[in-house]
């Protein structure tokens, strides 16, 4: 993997600001965006306590949080089209520190809540970083990239509940909140100097910008990556709404081995990101993304045939779900960089488009998830909602295909 995005050696200050920033720069910049969401899960009871507030209002930080980044997605995208992406990325850590101070000096729910909702800022480092990418890269070179940073998107979830857990136990919830600043502090520092522009050909304005999105939002291939992405994603929700009912009512699994068995599918999607990333540098994006597609969809069919015949094992259900995740693997990296490829002056766009239809699809599929499912029909149920998304992302994917080739047939 390359380490550096650099056209040019300069480092520091001004020459920083202009030259492209380090892969390991992008990489935390999204990893600090996920675990934002779930470092402190396990401080949510002590918060309660420390608050005097019912459990249900302190999980507003979580709920709220996610609200208010599912917006952002959708501004600070077009924002860094206009303006840039590095303004974009250090307003969104400048106001995640500070708000990491209030949420940390926080004496009641109500402040907490408030300070809790504008850390959501930091979600401009995820989408961004995306644009970033596609700015310094072809398409191909970029789906490569993007499948080394999805590993940290793998990582970073497992990992923050661990270290906030520990955290909370040693020092009390407001420990989280210090980690927080304390990152969020370095990160500002290192992309001072490190994060230098990439968007070369910013809007004239953003009326200009705005008269220029129904032609992003008019792109078949636009929707065809982005509905990929989403459905892909969906399976990987249906699985976490589905895979706790299964383990205790099918399986009696204990709750310690449920941790390792969900842990099978994120371990599925680091294999598969390794992979994506040897393989989008060698072949087309839409072959690689189909390639995912059928390995997600082929072993769902698999994993229902053989729950279908009578055979419920954990290897059967658990293991088709881990292909599921080395499938995601290899295809949302190509996904994502198609995506933004479409229209690159849009790339910001695109990608806060699409990161926000992600989120939509993915809650929504796993409340239908624990809706439908129930103990009699946990076992097939979850595979069969799974099989269907993953379906769905199979078919956007080879319309992307298509598109292609109508696109190649035009020009010749």
């Amino acid at each position: 993997m390359r380490k550096t995005m650099r056209a040019d050696p300069g480092q520091g200050g001004e020459q920083g600001r202009r030259s492209p920033p380090s892969m390991l720069t992008l990489i935390l910049l999204s990893s600090l965006s996920i675990v934002s969401l779930n470092l402190f899960l396990p401080s949510l009871p002590n918060m309660a306590r420390d608050f005097q507030a019912d459990y249900a209002v302190v999980s507003l930080s979580i709920a709220g949080y996610s609200a208010v980044a599912a917006v952002l997605l959708l501004i600070v995208g077009p924002l860094s089209d206009r303006y840039g992406r590095r303004p974009v990325i250090m307003t969104g850590l400048g106001i995640f520190c500070v708000a990491s101070v209030g949420c940390l000096l926080a004496t009641d729910i109500v402040t907490f809540l408030c300070f809790r909702m504008l850390q959501a800022a930091i979600i401009a480092g995820f989408a961004v970083s995306r644009a970033m990418i596609s700015d310094t890269a072809g398409a191909g070179k970029a789906a490569s990239l993007m499948g080394y940073i999805a590993m940290a998107w793998a990582i970073a979830p497992m990992l923050g509940p661990v270290v906030g857990g520990v955290l909370d136990e040693l020092f009390g919830w407001r420990a989280s909140f210090v980690a927080f600043l304390a990152l969020g502090t370095a990160l500002f520092v290192l992309c001072w100097f490190d994060l230098g522009e990439t968007n070369r050909n910013p809007s004239g304005t953003i009326m200009a910008q705005v008269r220029s999105y129904p032609e992003l939002l008019r792109s078949g291939p636009f929707w065809g990556y982005a509905l990929c992405i989403a459905f892909s994603t969906g399976a990987f929700y249906a699985f976490l709404g589905g895979a706790p009912l299964v383990a205790e009512k099918v399986f009696a699994i204990s709750p310690a081995t449920l941790g390792f068995v969900i842990g099978s599918i994120t371990g599925g999607f680091m294999f598969g990101s390794v992979l994506s990333g040897r393989l989008a540098a060698r072949y087309p994006l839409t072959t690689v993304m189909i390639a995912g597609r059928i390995i997600a969809c082929g072993s769902l069919s698999v994993g229902l045939l053989v729950v279908a015949s009578g055979i419920v094992h954990e290897l059967a259900l658990f293991g088709a779900c881990a292909f599921v995740g080395i499938g995601n693997g290899v295809s949302m990296p190509s996904a994502n960089a198609g995506c933004m490829a479409v229209r690159p002056r849009l790339a910001g766009s695109a990608s806060g488009v699409s990161a926000a239809l992600t989120n939509a699809s993915g809650a929504a599929i796993a409340a239908l998830t624990g809706a439908v499912l129930t103990a009699d029909n946990a076992a097939y149920g979850l595979l069969a909602i799974m099989l269907a998304a993953s379906a769905l992302g199979l078919v956007a994917a080879v319309c992307v295909r298509v598109f292609d080739r109508r696109a190649e047939a035009r020009a010749s």
